[in-house]
């Protein structure tokens, strides 16, 4: 796809780059079909080649009107559109730049633009949510059916043992997943502790940057991503054998800190290092003896849900039904597994009506099977596709020697 820059934007490197990933598109169409937003509106400017048309547009007049906004904002960045696409177009970064230039040329209106700012600043830091979440929390008995969903219950956590284990890895604690579900890092460790695996954490480290990046704090999750790798530094010279997150979003925006800080003199090496050495959890334990475990599998079937995170932006679609599988897990059938569920970090928030209907969607998809319980990996999905009738567990709770115990 040729694009002429609006004048403008020739010296614009955001925009230069923006013009080369628009070249790889060819029209074809195949995106459309695969796209959430697209299936469920209908409206081609809901699709990747409809937002492709828009950000051209935009570079091409330099002048963005409420729809241009409006379409991109209501993308999930599920990047199934770049699993489908014959011709390699990275879209993920084509959204995320045209989103940009499209706020800069049409600013948000004040209550839209104080609300991605609140988010930016309450779900990136831990110390903040937290207390919010207790209250909610505690409020969730009270508060309306719609509102209580929002709100997820309280964990009972249990012990976890002392460091062990020959082996190191480093570990993302995570914002919303360390307030909302830290019994998902406390079962990891549990887990890998068996193995005599040892997951080390670095206190100084925070979000991992995405929450800001989504929401158009570009610079404030570069500080998100330059913070961490300085607290993961002195490890990572010591030997850690890896960096892993329990949340497969949060992997993802690892996987791209290379990408994002190329052009940092003093993080850009430092920063392809910990792309290099990031993992998911479930990649270091594909490779280990799961059998040691001794997970309950008398759980009934299990219906895995593999987030968009990690199906289309680690391109492993595959990870989760091969690892339960050779735990000895039934896996029930389900449908549609390409499709988002519609949490999408906020969009879930942002955009409520479209995420609403993604989810039931999902839902159905999920439990066409009548499977004991879902197991996912990513928290956002966990708290999204939550269900009273059948369990959301993220999968490393089902390995959980304590697990096995208390169903003993």
């Amino acid at each position: 796809m040729h694009t002429e820059l609006d004048s403008r934007y020739r010296d614009n490197a955001e925009a230069q780059r923006a013009r080369q990933l628009l070249s790889a598109c060819v029209h074809c169409g195949f995106c459309l079909e695969t796209c959430p937003t697209y299936l469920e509106t209908r409206d081609e400017r809901d699709s990747p080649r409809g937002r492709i048309y828009l950000i051209r547009q935009l570079l091409e007049t330099g002048a963005a009107a409420a729809p241009t906004s409006h379409h991109l904002d209501r993308c999930l960045t599920c990047r199934s559109c770049e699993t489908t696409c014959p011709s390699g177009v990275q879209y993920a970064q084509l959204a995320e730049i045209g989103q940009q230039l499209a706020e800069e040329a049409a600013p948000r209106p004040r209550l839209q633009a104080a609300l991605r700012k609140t988010l930016r600043a309450v779900i990136s830091r831990p110390a903040v949510l937290s207390p919010l979440l207790r209250i909610g929390q505690f409020l969730r008995p009270l508060l309306p059916s719609t509102l209580r969903q929002q709100v997820p219950p309280r964990q009972r956590r249990l012990p976890v043992p002392a460091t062990s284990g020959q082996r190191r890895l480093l570990v993302l604690e995570g914002c919303v997943q360390a307030a909302a579900t830290p019994g998902t890092n406390d079962a990891a460790r549990r887990v890998c502790a068996a193995l005599g695996i040892t997951l080390q954490a670095a206190p100084e480290a925070g979000c991992c940057g995405a929450v800001q990046q989504h929401l158009g704090g570009a610079e404030a999750a570069r500080n998100n991503m330059r913070r961490n790798i300085d607290a993961w530094w002195p490890a990572i010279e010591a030997g850690a054998e890896a960096i892993v997150s329990t949340a497969s979003g949060c992997g993802a925006m690892l996987a791209d800190y290379g990408r994002l800080l190329a052009d940092d003199p003093a993080y850009a090496q430092r920063a392809a290092r910990v792309s290099a050495l990031s993992r998911d959890l479930g990649e270091v334990l594909l490779a280990e003896d799961l059998g040691a475990l001794a997970a309950d599998t008398s759980c009934g079937k299990v219906a895995v849900h593999t987030p968009c995170s990690l199906q289309h932006a680690l391109r492993q679609p595959d990870l989760l039904p091969r690892l339960l599988r050779g735990a000895g897990f039934e896996l029930a059938r389900t449908g549609e597994s390409h499709i988002c569920c519609g949490s999408a970090g906020t969009y879930s928030l942002l955009q409520p009506a479209l995420s609403e209907r993604l989810r039931k969607r999902k839902q159905a998809a999920l439990t066409v099977d009548a499977p004991a319980l879902i197991a996912t990996a990513n928290v956002g999905c966990q708290l999204h596709l939550a269900n009273p009738e059948v369990p959301v567990l993220h999968w490393i709770e089902l390995l959980d020697p304590a697990r096995a115990r208390a169903r003993q």
